[in-house]
């Protein structure tokens, strides 16, 4: 049961995840396609915006992956570093929950790839078949590590927010 638990968990979230990621980079299932994720990375100050939004979408189509349990510490990383920094960028300004655009979605997500990284895929899965063995716990740790790195090295290097032509006035006039 333990298996069968794992895989229903890694189809259902990989799943959306791939289709998210789909939506970023080629428009699939009603997304906004390359150029729309690039404005919505511009607009959210990460520069060069093109390259992030390749980013965000590679990360969560790595959804793939999950589903398919292949090469699953690196899939749950992936994924923990996309859900992070939308929570951080994009979701947690605007409250708790999903209604209200909070991140209630990317920490759900967030939580069960941390829970598949700890636990494994399972032997329904690429990995068991093909024999794929991460050394434990050193290999979630180092890609947790390299997780946090990441994402705070993508907050570092996002542009100030530009100041608005009236705070521009005020400052100068002070």
């Amino acid at each position: 049961m333990f298996d069968l638990a794992l895989l229903i968990l890694r189809i259902v979230v990989g799943a959306y995840l791939f289709a998210h990621g789909a939506q970023k980079l080629f428009g699939w299932f009603g997304g906004g396609g390359l150029a729309g994720t690039t404005a919505m990375t511009g607009a959210l100050r990460f520069r060069p915006a093109r390259a992030w939004a390749v980013i965000a979408g590679l990360s969560e189509a790595t959804g793939a992956m999950l589903v398919l349990g292949f090469l699953t510490p690196l899939a749950a990383a992936s994924t923990a570093s996309a859900m992070l920094t939308a929570t951080f960028s994009a979701h947690l300004r605007k409250g708790w929950f999903n209604t209200k655009g909070g991140p209630e979605l990317p920490i759900t997500n967030l939580a069960v790839v941390a829970a598949v990284a700890l636990l494994g895929p399972g032997r329904i899965s690429l990995d068991y078949v093909l024999g794929f063995s991460f050394p434990e716990p050193v290999t979630v740790v180092v890609l947790a590590v390299l997780v946090v790195v990441g994402v705070a090295g993508a907050f570092a290097l996002r542009r100030a927010e530009e100041r608005t032509e009236a705070e521009g006035t005020k400052a100068q006039t002070a």
